[in-house]
């Protein structure tokens, strides 16, 4: 199995930053895209920002110029730098990873973390 573990939210004023990680542990062979999404009290969840194992990455129109994401494949885990957060940027955070378990496959399997909990106040 695969799990993700994410920490490092919390409260935080309107201007303020804080970084949420995510760490992937278990049996697998490879971890291709990692992503951050997010879901606000009634909203569907939604792709934050996104990154692939050579580094290329994707961002929600909404969070370009404010937040950055990255990634340590030796530590299988990815990061969300968030700046200038915004009131409307409260939501839980999840983290999810689109895993190959085993080398002979083709596949591909995407797994969630748990959900951290960012509230920006304002």
């Amino acid at each position: 199995q695969v799990q993700l573990v994410e920490s490092g939210g919390g409260l935080v004023q309107a201007g303020g930053s804080l970084r949420v990680s995510c760490a992937a542990s278990g049996s697998f062979f490879r971890i291709n895209v990692m992503g951050w999404y997010r879901q606000a009290p009634g909203q569907q969840r939604e792709l934050v920002a996104a990154i692939t194992r050579g580094g290329g990455t994707n961002y929600a129109v909404s969070v370009m110029g404010r937040f950055t994401i990255s990634r340590d494949n030796a530590k299988n885990t990815v990061y969300l730098q968030m700046n200038s957060l915004k009131p409307e940027d409260t939501a839980v955070y999840y983290c999810n990873a689109d895993v190959t378990r085993y080398y002979f496959q083709a596949s591909s399997v995407g797994y969630w973390g748990q959900g951290t909990q960012v509230t920006v106040s304002s």
